[in-house]
């Protein structure tokens, strides 16, 4: 008898497989044919999901987009942790930790899925923006915080934190280091805060995972 599935738990099945092969073949070396071969389903029914394998890609990167963006608002909520190491820690949680993160996030910033790495960077900013304005608002309530352009500065943290946070990015010790203090530096100013203030709230998030 055959089995019909929802087109929803179908797509899942899909995608769960080729995260599968992806991370133990890596995406340049998993073929149309393994993953068929992984989910046991004719050509014709991934083609209606999925029209490529880089499409099968970009719904991988909708769904990890959509991880990241519930660990953020998860610590958005987190009240007792103060707002600078909040908005760290949220900075740090949009950057994957994983097997198959890292694999998609090498696709991604392959100069042919360029467009890609676009899409990804505008479904992030799109989702984690209003949360980080949220939080400078919330500074300049409690009068950590002095700007006249929360979502300006908002949407500033966010690109040049995935700059910093990058775990791709072939840093040194040293280079990351000097990348991580300027990142504190320059956030200080950008947000109209007290120098240093932002140094000793969040630095120790930093120096914990060495």
């Amino acid at each position: 008898m055959r089995i019909v599935k929802e087109a929803k738990e179908r797509r899942n099945e899909i995608l769960d497989a080729s995260e599968k092969l992806f991370i133990r073949k890596g995406f340049d070396y998993t073929s149309i044919t393994d993953i068929l071969n992984e989910v046991t389903i004719a050509r014709g029914t991934l083609y209606y999901h999925f029209k490529s394998k880089e499409d099968i890609l970009d719904g991988m990167i909708e769904r990890l987009t959509s991880k990241l963006l519930k660990k953020a608002e998860a610590i958005m909520e987190e009240k007792e942790i103060p707002i600078l190491q909040r908005l760290t820690i949220m900075m740090k949680a949009l950057n994957v930790n994983d097997d198959l993160g890292h694999e998609i996030m090498e696709q991604v910033h392959k100069p042919q899925n360029a467009l890609m790495h676009q899409k990804m960077q505008e479904s992030l900013l799109a989702g984690i923006h209003p949360l980080i304005t949220a939080l400078i608002r919330e500074g300049i309530d409690q009068g950590i915080c002095r700007t006249e352009y929360p979502a300006e500065a908002a949407e500033m943290t966010l690109l040049y934190s995935q700059t910093v946070f990058d775990d791709l990015a072939e840093y040194s010790e040293e280079e990351r280091n000097r990348k991580v203090r300027g990142f504190i530096y320059n956030l200080e100013r950008l947000l109209g805060m007290e120098e240093g203030s932002m140094q000793k709230s969040i630095l120790p998030i930093f120096e914990k995972e060495r």
